[in-house]
């Protein structure tokens, strides 16, 4: 099969078209056709090696995160899915690798793709929708009435989380550019800040969660500032803490690296009696389930903004980097 792969750690170098043995589906894994890949900013993140600490990959490797697509093949102890069905997932962690034809997944990361999307949609979803999730569902437990400030709202996350949050009743505020101010309306934000006009520190107060995705310092420590006391920012971007490493079994002094590198945020929000976390999404099939349900009822809509063809997921990569898109970018391979 013909897949792209990550010769080796590189910030220049490009994935690399290559033909490799089709996947095989082991006991609890099924095999799938994949007909579109999402593409993320964490496959370019993977690419240059930014991970390679906490998640050491040994090249050459696959890459991509998300996917849609058809099983073609279960193994010998799967009852939940059958060849024919059309699925999709956000594949674990060491299991990664749908830039290609063909992926075997754990049944535990998959989920049937919602009836009313099409493949690059459904594609398009899996990350973005899971991390909304866990950041605002599972470890942010927002509730309705609840003031939630999202950050970047026309991008990949935040057009997804300003649905659910809406969806949970909270109200929300989001930052964006100009071009993009209907986008985020659209998907229902109450309060939108033009980055590029005005400070969101002037313009919110008392917020009871902040999801943090941008990596300047000042802007970390101006969204503390917005949340009222037992408010909690839950960050995308990092630092990573010693909570994230407990939880992904990291050794000892993996531990003490993060404490070192998170000790200065965590004292930032404990000055001013909030906190701080930080979310490395996990696939989990159960929640993409709960996710799909949504979908289907028209609760969240997938917003893309364009699909390239697998020959050129190259250019993908690069359209994603550049930091301009507003949604999901995919790959379409059939």
């Amino acid at each position: 099969m013909k897949a792209f792969i990550v010769k080796k750690y590189s910030k220049k170098e490009k994935l690399q078209l290559t033909e490799v043995a089709e996947p095989i589906a082991k006991e609890n894994e099924v095999l799938v056709q994949i007909h579109a890949a999402g593409v993320n900013l964490l496959d370019s993140m993977i690419k240059k090696g930014e991970f390679k600490l906490f998640l050491p990959y040994k090249t050459p490797i696959i890459n991509g995160h998300d996917m849609a697509g058809t099983v073609v093949k279960v193994g010998s102890g799967v009852k939940k899915f059958k060849i024919g069905d059309e699925v999709y997932s956000r594949v674990g962690d060491y299991r990664i690798g749908t830039f290609a034809e063909f992926i075997s997944v754990n049944v535990s990361d998959l989920s049937l793709k919602p009836k009313n999307l099409t493949m690059e949609e459904a594609a398009s979803i899996p990350l973005v929708g899971l991390t909304s999730w866990q950041a605002l569902v599972e470890i942010g437990k927002l509730k309705k009435g609840q003031k939630v400030f999202i950050q970047a709202g026309s991008g990949g996350v935040g057009t997804f989380a300003i649905q659910l949050a809406k969806h949970l009743g909270a109200f929300v505020a989001t930052t964006t550019s100009t071009t993009n101010i209907d986008l985020v309306k659209r998907l229902g934000a109450d309060l939108v800040i033009d980055y590029k006009k005005e400070d969101f520190e002037t313009k919110l107060k008392d917020y009871d969660l902040v999801i943090h995705s941008n990596r300047d310092p000042k802007i970390l420590e101006k969204s503390l500032r917005i949340l009222k006391s037992g408010g909690q920012l839950i960050s995308l971007v990092g630092p990573p803490t010693p909570e994230f490493a407990e939880e992904i079994g990291l050794p000892w002094y993996l531990k003490l690296v993060t404490k070192l590198i998170s000790s200065s945020a965590k004292k930032k929000a404990k000055k001013l009696n909030t906190s701080f976390k930080f979310l490395f999404m996990r696939a989990e099939g159960s929640q993409l389930e709960q996710i799909t349900q949504l979908i289907e009822s028209g609760a969240i809509e997938p917003v893309i903004d364009k699909v390239f063809p697998f020959e050129r997921t190259n250019d993908a990569m690069a359209y994603v980097e550049s930091g301009r898109t507003k949604g999901k970018v995919v790959i379409k391979m059939k």
